[in-house]
């Protein structure tokens, strides 16, 4: 059965969703969007979504609810009890979305890390961020051995490196350059991961955690 066409609103959070990951959030009006998704009104963005923030809200909201229901059924049917299942079953979903034609998701979500000025996790619609919380703390849980402020600092490069990895493939793809099978790229990525999570803590930086020279920050990542 064929696809029933795209909705403007659809096809203007696939098309901002796009521009954004090319050249960021202000590199970008909403008059160009516009244009370019064939509105015939200059201001089709500010019609539906208000403004920028409603759009780049409006683009999680079109992404999120498949990759959160494919994490639960992940989880549903791998029960994960060690770090590195918790870790697949939370980025498998991110690194999936990279490989749809149709999505610009992760270049999108790598441009916005760059340029966000307060932690992405805030961006998100609160079941979202619940969520996504309840799976670093999972993640958190398996990492006994790294003191805090290191275990939230480690998952969150982790999981910002895995978007950023990916978001390259997505670029990589899109532009016809040979790529890893996805395969060995997702093997390979979770080796890494894991690898960095529970490298040991050094003499020095369990001096520094002890001595109070490292301030933690709350987990900032979005996918």
């Amino acid at each position: 059965m064929a696809r029933a066409p795209f909705s403007t609103k659809e096809r203007l959070i696939q098309i901002a969703e796009m521009l954004y990951a090319e050249h960021g959030l202000d590199g970008v009006s909403l008059r160009q969007i516009s244009a370019r998704a064939g509105a015939s009104n200059n201001s089709a963005v500010q019609y539906h979504f208000g403004s920028r923030d409603g759009l780049v809200d409006a683009i999680f909201e079109y992404r999120l609810p498949e990759m959160h229901e494919r994490r639960r059924l992940l989880v549903a049917q791998h029960r994960p009890a060690d770090l590195r299942s918790w870790v697949e079953c939370f980025v498998l979903p991110t690194l999936e979305q990279g490989e749809r034609s149709d999505s610009h998701y992760l270049g999108f979500v790598a441009k916005m890390q760059h340029q966000a000025q307060e932690g992405l996790m805030q961006r998100l619609p609160d079941r979202y961020r619940v969520a996504t919380q309840e799976y670093l703390e999972q993640m958190a849980a398996q990492m006994a051995g790294v003191p805090e402020p290191l275990r939230s600092h480690r998952i969150g490069q982790a999981l910002a490196f895995s978007v950023h990895s990916s978001a390259e493939r997505e670029w990589a793809r899109a532009a016809g350059h040979r790529v890893l099978p996805f395969g060995i790229h997702v093997t390979d990525l979770l080796d890494g991961l894991v690898g960095f999570l529970i490298a040991p803590v050094s003499a020095a930086a369990w001096r520094a955690v002890s001595e109070g020279e490292i301030v933690g920050r709350g987990w900032s990542f979005v996918a």
